[in-house]
């Protein structure tokens, strides 16, 4: 278990595409949904119990060693819209391509071998921190991370947010994200049919609008 890789890998910096996609947080903000630090913050909430909780579990049960086709599989029934299917796959072959100048392994080697065009991002997460000698408790609590930080992020660059403000609101967020860190690693111990599939139909909806637009600010 190396706490330099969990940082790293937790790091809004590593470059794995995240810095540019909003996580539904640009549409949000045009839906009038986001406008403040205080809406920001239920957003956020939302998408960790949600979406959230799901990519956590996915990312942990491949840090444990679950079957890789049939997590990719099961991820992408739990991803309706085909825009964010397209997205997560994206990032999952930006990720790839990051964990594994970072952590060389046989599994990234097969990710990359069997899914050309990127596996979905929480598996390739999952199978990063086992490459890294990461736990499954710890690939969820970066799951679960990555679920509120980049929209936050986002959201600074989208309203002028006080940057402080919105740093103040992801700590008070912290209680939660190492509740559904939890929820989400025993849910992998517990096994492929024990994953969560918690969704948010909104997001949903908000990414299929996001994709035909023809001028945004971020990827997704």
């Amino acid at each position: 278990m190396s706490t330099a890789a969990f940082l790293l890998l937790a790091d809004g910096r590593f470059p794995a595409g995240g810095h540019a996609h909003s996580g539904g947080a640009e549409a949000a903000v045009k839906a009038g949904r986001i406008h403040d630090a205080a809406t920001m913050a239920a957003f956020l909430a939302g998408r960790l119990h949600t979406t959230g909780l799901t990519s956590a579990a996915l990312a942990a049960a491949a840090a444990a060693g679950h079957d890789l086709a049939a997590l990719d599989e099961a991820a992408d029934a739990r991803t309706p819209s085909p825009a964010q299917r397209a997205t997560s796959r994206r990032l999952g072959r930006q990720l790839l391509r990051a964990a594994t100048a970072a952590w060389p392994h046989p599994l990234l080697d097969e990710l990359r071998t069997r899914y050309p065009g990127g596996a979905h991002q929480p598996v390739v997460l999952g199978t990063a921190a086992r490459a890294a000698g990461l736990t499954p408790a710890q690939a969820a609590a970066v799951a679960a991370y990555e679920s509120v930080n980049g929209p936050a992020t986002a959201c600074v660059r989208l309203l002028g947010l006080d940057p402080y403000e919105v740093a103040a609101r992801l700590a008070a967020l912290a209680p939660q994200l190492d509740t559904v860190a939890a929820r989400a690693a025993e849910a992998a111990r517990a096994g492929l049919d024990e994953l969560p599939a918690a969704s948010a139909p909104l997001l949903d909806v908000y990414a299929e609008q996001h994709h035909s637009w023809k001028v945004r600010l971020f990827a997704s």
